[in-house]
């Protein structure tokens, strides 16, 4: 028994020994294999495909001139305002008021319904609210008291944005363009038009009387008309824009004035939301200084208190996939007629049949598969069928085909016909090498528009790239189906 244990525990022992033996061994193996391979691959700098137009458009600073009228106090006192920055406000609508003491209260009761409406716009502030935009705080304020105001003239039959004949009988008093409610003396709008609390000296500009020196922010100065203290009769309480027709004037350099010669019309980004419109351009002079003159007909209530705005001149309007110069290559293709092509047996692969010849001098038929790199006939005919068609009604093109699947001299047969090609013909495609799969695959591109540097290429195209691919920089670097290591 004791020879028995002891010669069990010996095989136990070569066992284990040659178990741990052949693991390290594999592992071994496997990193001896990694590094070959890492050190034999071919390493290439990669691109990632992305995009969108050739080149960013040009940002400009441009200048907003606008039908501008400043309304003054007629007479001095404490100022509590009843339209909102922005609001537009029709002629006689009620804008703001003057009393003689600072922080009237006026005894104003209000309807179940009514109070709603005031927590309802408070509500929607307040879940609106952002901490960088605290100036609206302020607008808002004035609005709600404006709403209250009118809710309370609208309790006593008064509209609130408009004088009526009525209004006498109303508890309301009409004095020369202005009301009397309660203690306070409510003035209205001269004219119909969008009420901004600020003045910067612009006001009154037209086109024709801009200057080079008008361009400069250097010196620009606005001055906030809101306050809580009281003005004196003259003073300026708020800016009233009177047509929704603006103009943008845009300082160009002698390049983009020269790109722009030619336009019309012309797209405007407005970096401060986002927000597009496209307006009539036209290219003058102003002193030595040339500049573009957009005229725009609305979303100037969205920058009515901003003289200098931020805009993207949307010019280059080509849109794809965006692929550096460098990675483009060329490849070598048989071409054969697209009359010649043909489905597989189970309708999923598209081929060719070959005509073979046997010993015995006997013709047989195969389906040969091939990849379709680019079917010209499809291209030209996406909407419509051609005009040139063959006896059996396909359509007149080539496919591109790999020159792997084929040699010279092979003989393609019709479907359903006697007639043959002879594969030969060959051309060029351009494109690019794919590193998705570890090693260079082609990719055929369609050069839509190209600098010096980059080129953009047709998206959706047969074989083609997709966004988010990772390429080959420098196409001539490698070779089809090299394994690769990007970096």
């Amino acid at each position: 028994m004791t020879f028995i244990k002891n010669l069990l525990k010996i095989i136990k022992k070569i066992f284990t020994f040659n178990i741990a033996t052949l693991l390290f061994g594999a592992l071994f193996i496997y990193m001896l294999i990694t590094v070959l391979l890492y050190i034999t691959s071919t390493h290439v700098t990669s691109y990632q495909v992305t995009a969108g137009p050739l080149s960013r458009n040009p940002v400009s600073t441009a200048l907003a001139v606008r039908d501008e009228e400043i309304v003054t106090a007629e007479s001095p006192g404490y100022v509590r305002y009843y339209a909102r920055e922005g609001m537009k406000v029709r002629k006689n609508g009620n804008v703001y008021a003057l009393s003689d003491t600072k922080n009237v209260k006026a005894d104003i009761t209000l309807s179940k319904d009514q109070l709603e409406e005031v927590r309802a716009g408070i509500a929607d502030f307040s879940n609106n609210f952002s901490g960088t935009d605290f100036y609206d705080t302020y607008s808002f304020k004035y609005e709600m008291q404006g709403l209250i105001f009118q809710q309370a003239l609208s309790s006593q039959k008064a509209p609130a944005d408009a004088v009526e004949d009525d209004e006498e009988e109303s508890g309301v008093t009409v004095i020369q363009g202005s009301k009397t409610f309660g203690n306070q003396v409510v003035h209205t709008a001269p004219n119909a038009g969008l009420v901004v609390y600020s003045t910067d000296g612009y006001e009154g500009k037209t086109v024709e009387d801009l200057t080079e020196e008008d361009f400069s922010q250097k010196a620009y100065e606005k001055n906030d008309l809101l306050t809580d203290e009281e003005i004196k009769a003259g003073d300026p309480v708020y800016k009233l824009i009177r047509d929704d027709n603006w103009t943008l004037m845009v300082p160009l350099s002698d390049k983009l004035a020269a790109k722009l010669a030619d336009r019309s019309s012309i797209k405007v980004k407005f970096l401060k939301d986002g927000e597009t419109q496209t307006g009539q351009l036209s290219i003058m002079n102003v002193g030595s200084q040339k500049v573009a003159k957009i005229a725009l007909k609305n979303g100037m209530v969205r920058y009515a208190a901003d003289r200098f705005l931020k805009i993207e001149l949307v010019i280059n309007t080509q849109s794809g996939l965006k692929i550096p110069m460098s990675s483009i290559v060329t490849k070598e293709f048989y071409m054969i007629p697209s009359s010649f092509l043909t489905k597989g047996g189970n309708e999923d692969s598209a081929g060719f049949l070959r005509e073979t010849v046997t010993k015995g001098g006997e013709k047989t038929i195969e389906f040969v598969s091939a990849t379709i790199y680019k079917n010209t006939a499809e291209e030209s005919q996406d909407t419509e069928v051609s005009e040139n068609t063959d006896d059996t009604g396909s359509k007149d093109g080539y496919c591109y085909v790999d020159k792997q699947t084929f040699k010279d001299g092979d003989v393609l047969r019709k479907p359903e016909t006697e007639e043959t090609f002879v594969v030969g013909e060959i051309d060029y495609l351009e494109g690019v090498y794919s590193m998705n799969k570890g090693y260079a695959v082609f990719r055929q591109i369609d050069i839509i528009d190209q600098n010096e540097e980059y080129c953009i290429v047709k998206t959706n195209t047969s074989y083609g790239l997709e966004a988010f691919d990772r390429i080959v920089e420098d196409g001539e670097s490698v070779k089809e189906e090299d394994i690769l290591t990007g970096k």
